[in-house]
């Protein structure tokens, strides 16, 4: 499906016939800085606002890189999520998902815009379910406060405790339900937050910071 007017229509139509459930994959931080248009823009703000106020269960993934740059441009967007989003590394492509029946998912994968492709075969909509559910559980929380600078940041807490209990990176992997190659990223965070590179004195800067 393509057509600005056409897909406005689709997915308005589409959030507003969720009444139990509402999954996404979004990037907010991708449509910055492109010429997007203005009908798009206003519907992509007002479906799903709405959806939240109506809809018993509103779960939105979003990447974590994207965090600070949306903040920056709507200071209340945080505020709004708390229960309702978490953030993970990375999302697979966008998606709506309506009350596990049809999905939209944009055929560049990256922009809802430049057309969208609807999915209603349930074992293929069952799978995206599964995909969506298995990045909420690896997510981290939005909170309406952002880490305040200088102290922990919450995703890292758990890192910071298998380091410190001498956890092997599968074990600790494990865990806490992440792929190895995530944990090790993780590690490597932690480790540039506290601005060194020996995991052996990971545990003695944060307690000098009083991470501990």
């Amino acid at each position: 499906m393509r057509g600005t007017r056409q897909i406005c229509a689709t997915l308005a139509a589409l959030t507003e016939s969720a009444r139990r459930e509402l999954l996404t994959f979004d990037d907010p931080a991708a449509c910055m800085g492109l010429s997007i248009p203005a009908p798009f823009l206003e519907l992509a703000g007002s479906c799903v606002r709405s959806a939240t106020e109506r809809v018993r269960t509103v779960r939105q993934i979003v990447p974590r890189h994207a965090l600070s740059r949306v903040t920056a441009a709507d200071a209340g967007w945080a505020a709004r999520l708390p229960g309702r989003a978490r953030l993970t590394d990375s999302i697979p492509f966008k998606m709506i998902l309506v009350d596990r029946t049809v999905a939209a998912i944009p055929l560049d994968l990256e922009l809802l815009y430049n057309g969208i492709l609807l999915i209603r075969d349930p074992v293929v909509v069952q799978a995206l379910v599964r995909a969506h559910h298995a990045l909420w559980e690896m997510g981290e929380e939005v909170t309406a406060r952002p880490t305040p600078p200088g102290s922990l940041p919450t995703h890292l807490r758990p890192v910071l405790e298998a380091l410190l209990a001498g956890l092997t990176d599968e074990t600790a992997a494990a865990r806490l339900g992440i792929s190895g190659r995530t944990y090790s990223r993780r590690v490597g965070e932690l480790l540039s937050a506290l601005g060194t590179t020996s995991r052996f004195r990971a545990g003695a800067e944060a307690a000098r910071r009083g991470w501990l």
